[in-house]
């Protein structure tokens, strides 16, 4: 009987051991890290940083729930630390301008522009004017003459919509920024902030997107007898969503184009859907290819924003 008992211990024992190998091998088999990769999203600071992290909260929670990975919005302080941010992997998905974009896939690689709003594909700017600069709308783009010695402001010094295009077009029509006042034109640092320089009489004239324009005007934030749009640009490209190259290596096989399609599906069906595309100004977002903005490149490339 002793015998016996022995020999069910040892058999116990035996059965025991290979339990914990087997664990130990499969606890060994396993990723080191257990929780999902954080995608990062991110945004050119265009706009009040209010209304930025409102727009963005409620985005990174849809992309949350529709990819099944944590997404997290990360703010910047300016247009090139969201060209760095991107290149050294700290963002994943940033709304880049036309402008940055284009900077930033050529720093990056690989990197594949994903969509576009449905108002991307014919985007203005507006040049706005404070009443006691006595300058009234322009009939054409010839008039933009009438700038020549003006206090004028820009946004950004990347912006697209706020810099890039209405210097473009000046030039198109004589004008360069060595003749505003002083040689030199200002910057805002953004579209908001344009209208306010105007509006207080610091600068006659900014330029800035249109969208943003007709946003301040319909919360009640200009007064249309102080500040006016003089003229408007013809459209071009801008803003869109830029991925990384190393998404799916990450994430797995076929995950940019999985946010691609998140992106695609957002819908004013829903109430976040429509919270997020009121915000953005949009009724949708379309697909958009790297191509798309070559003609962006090209003036980036005169105006020597890109080398």
């Amino acid at each position: 009987m002793i015998a016996l008992e022995r020999r069910a211990v040892l058999i116990a024992s035996l059965l025991t051991g290979i339990t914990i190998t087997a664990t130990m091998t499969s606890c060994a088999s396993r990723p080191t890290g257990t929780k999902s990769p954080v995608l990062h999203i991110g945004a050119i600071p265009d706009q009040n940083p209010e209304k930025l992290n409102r727009l963005y909260g409620s985005l990174s929670a849809e992309l949350s729930d529709q990819l099944k990975v944590p997404v997290q919005y990360v703010p910047v302080s300016n247009y090139p630390a969201a060209v760095s941010a991107f290149r050294t992997g700290s963002l994943d998905l940033v709304w880049f301008g036309g402008l940055t974009g284009v900077q930033a896939r050529l720093q990056t690689p690989g990197a594949k522009v994903l969509a576009q709003r449905d108002i991307d594909a014919q985007f203005t700017s507006v040049f706005i004017a404070n009443g006691a600069s006595g300058l009234r709308p322009f009939s054409g783009g010839d008039q933009l003459t009438n700038l020549k010695g003006r206090r004028l402001s820009f946004g950004s010094e990347s912006s697209t919509s706020g810099r890039l295009m209405p210097q473009y077009f000046m030039s198109q029509n004589g004008v360069s920024t060595e003749d505003l006042a002083g040689g030199t034109p200002g910057f805002s640092g953004s579209h908001d902030a344009t209208v306010a320089v105007v509006q207080s009489g610091a600068y006659e004239v900014g330029a800035l997107n249109e969208q943003v324009w007709k946003s301040n005007v319909e919360d009640g934030r200009v007064d249309p007898n102080n500040v006016s749009v003089i003229w408007r640009t013809p459209p071009y490209v801008d803003y869109h969503w830029v991925a990384r190259p190393d998404l799916d290596q990450r994430f797995g096989k076929g995950f940019t184009n999985k946010v691609q399609a998140a992106l695609l599906q957002i819908s004013p069906t829903t109430a976040r859907g429509e919270t997020i595309l009121e915000l953005f100004g949009a009724a949708e977002f379309i697909p958009a290819q790297n191509s798309d903005y070559d003609k962006i490149e090209a003036v980036g490339r005169q105006l020597g924003k890109i080398r």
